[in-house]
């Protein structure tokens, strides 16, 4: 029943009505004025997230398996044997969780990894970061959020149901003017930025949170296994662990699985385990996962040559679409942001780089702000040479189509030159 009415409402050429239980008023008013202007008028009737089904010769840029580690042997092992053999394991909250049991050491080891006390695995990166805001902060806690921090924190807040501050993006300044103004609190930051690869200056971040009496969260979903020593992240590569109170990470990224991640003190374990609610009330990962988590962090703990060339295709298709004329200056990471700004440029940037074989993601509100929507490539060690000459042809082939000098972030970037003139 469910399905034919979303059927309906998001297929305005359907008549057929719903047969299920009529929807309230109040709901059908919302959708009206919220959901169907935009299908319409933006999107043309067609779900702005899904073009062309890519084929077996696309280039594939619409993913977050930054290593390259889906199909590794030695995790498929892992996972294979934890479904043959483990037979024995109970389906329960993952606050039961004690011992020796192989959840339990993988915290460990992911702690261990990343330079901290210890950790706690969860369902989803989303979950990691609401359960850890939702148990350190509170209404008197203020929460200091990065602008393009990851909807995950900003929901971690509200869920504290903290007071939640914005600062401008990257802005150590601004932030030392709001902290200034409001009191210690939690300053929340992500290593790299999931929508334009932007690289957190998180040393200044640091010093100016110690200098106001506030704890820090760093969200490394981004980060955790492309940057540092052996993939442990941007806070250890800076030498910053023992200076922030909290890691995150999703372990859908450079993982490639499925699962969340968050760091504590240890003598924190047991008022988190009571007072998380993600954590109280999500079950915990099941055995085969647990084991591909397991298999993969000793994958990408030696993964530095795949790192080194994550690194130099970074650097190549960056230097290549910045001389072509697209205005990917807000970022410098393996994520490239091609911000085209509205949702109906978006969508024909999209179907111009997928009608010649690239992939990418779009991402719009409320993923972006209004207007800034953008098709998301995100690169892979495993990329050839074939496939990024393909990438830079059909980029420099695109170009003209869409003139990317024209889009409104590359006119604000040359205004501000101008006004710093």
């Amino acid at each position: 029943m469910q399905t034919e009415f979303l059927e309906h409402v998001a297929s305005p050429a359907v008549t057929k009505p719903s047969t299920g239980p009529r929807i309230s008023g109040h709901l059908r008013q919302r959708i009206d004025r919220e959901f169907t202007p935009r299908w319409d008028k933006q999107w043309g009737g067609k779900f702005v997230l899904h073009g062309k089904t890519a084929g077996s010769d696309a280039v594939r840029l619409d993913g977050n398996d930054y290593l390259s580690v889906t199909g590794h042997p030695d995790i498929v092992s892992a996972q294979v044997a934890a479904l043959r053999h483990d037979r024995e394991f109970v389906i329960q909250s993952g606050v039961f969780v004690h011992g020796e049991h192989p959840a339990r050491s993988l915290e460990k080891s992911l702690a261990q990894w990343v330079g901290k006390e210890d950790g706690f695995v969860c369902q989803s990166g989303y979950a990691a970061n609401v359960g850890l805001l939702q148990a350190i902060a509170d209404a008197q806690t203020p929460v200091y959020l990065d602008t393009l921090a990851h909807t995950s924190l900003w929901e971690g807040a509200h869920a504290a149901r903290a007071p939640a501050h914005p600062f401008r993006h990257n802005d150590p300044v601004h932030l030392d003017r709001v902290l200034a103004r409001h009191g210690p609190g939690v300053v929340v930051v992500d290593s790299v930025y999931s929508t334009t690869g932007a690289l957190c200056p998180l040393r200044d971040m640091v010093e100016v949170a110690e200098r106001h009496g506030c704890m820090i969260l760093v969200d490394e979903s981004h980060s955790l296994g492309t940057h540092g020593p052996a993939g442990a992240g941007l806070c250890a590569e800076l030498g910053l662990t023992d200076r922030v109170h909290f890691i995150t990470a999703s372990l859908a990224k450079a993982f490639a699985g499925r699962g969340g991640f968050f760091t504590a003190p240890a003598d924190l374990r047991y008022y988190i385990l009571s007072s998380s609610y993600p954590n109280i009330f999500s079950s915990c990962l099941l055995p085969y996962e647990i084991a591909g988590l397991d298999a993969t962090l000793a994958v990408i703990r030696g993964h530095d040559e795949q790192r080194r060339r994550l690194c130099a295709h970074t650097q190549r298709l960056r230097t290549s679409l910045s001389d072509m004329g697209y205005p990917i200056h807000q970022g410098t990471e393996q994520i490239i942001s091609l911000e085209a700004g509205t949702e109906p440029d978006t969508m024909v940037l999209r179907d111009h780089l997928e009608e010649r074989g690239v992939f990418g993601a779009v991402f719009c509100a409320p993923a972006t702000s209004r207007n800034r929507a953008m098709v998301r490539l995100t690169l892979n060690a495993a990329l050839t040479e074939a496939e990024l000459s393909h990438v830079e042809a059909v980029a420099r082939e695109v170009a003209p189509l869409v003139r990317p000098w024209d889009w409104p972030i590359a006119r604000r970037a040359r205004g501000s030159e101008a006004a710093g003139a």
